[in-house]
């Protein structure tokens, strides 16, 4: 059921501090976006998943957010498996869930529907 681990959510205190902090080690911005007093940010680190950086994002562990064929077909599947998903949420790919799991760890899952949107942003920076 599971697929690529495509992202991983990570809260920031200060997206931008933490964004700079990034690029001098080496990471390249895909996009930066300042809108209704949210601020994410997308950043590359070598090979493996995008991180995104938001303040929005309760609590101190990451979220990875693993890509699904079918999200309601994942839904239901995890359902039946006696498992309940979190709230969806959405980023500019598609629609995710989280899936609860033993603390400390954060999963979700998500559909990529809206990949013309994620990609359109690319080098947008507004901070």
């Amino acid at each position: 059921m599971f697929g690529p681990l495509d992202f991983v959510y990570l809260p920031s205190r200060d997206v931008a501090a933490d964004l700079d902090h990034w690029t001098q080690a080496g990471g390249e911005v895909v996009f930066a976006i300042e809108r209704f007093d949210t601020r994410v940010a997308m950043l590359l680190l070598g090979s493996g998943p995008s991180f995104l950086l938001t303040h929005q994002l309760e609590g101190d562990a990451p979220v990875l957010v693993y890509r699904v064929d079918d999200l309601e077909a994942a839904v239901s599947d995890l359902g039946a498996r006696g498992l309940a998903v979190g709230e969806r949420f959405e980023f500019p790919y598609g629609d995710a869930v989280e899936v609860p799991s033993p603390d400390p760890q954060r999963v979700a899952i998500y559909e990529r529907t809206r990949a013309d949107r994620g990609d359109s942003l690319r080098g947008r920076r507004d901070f």
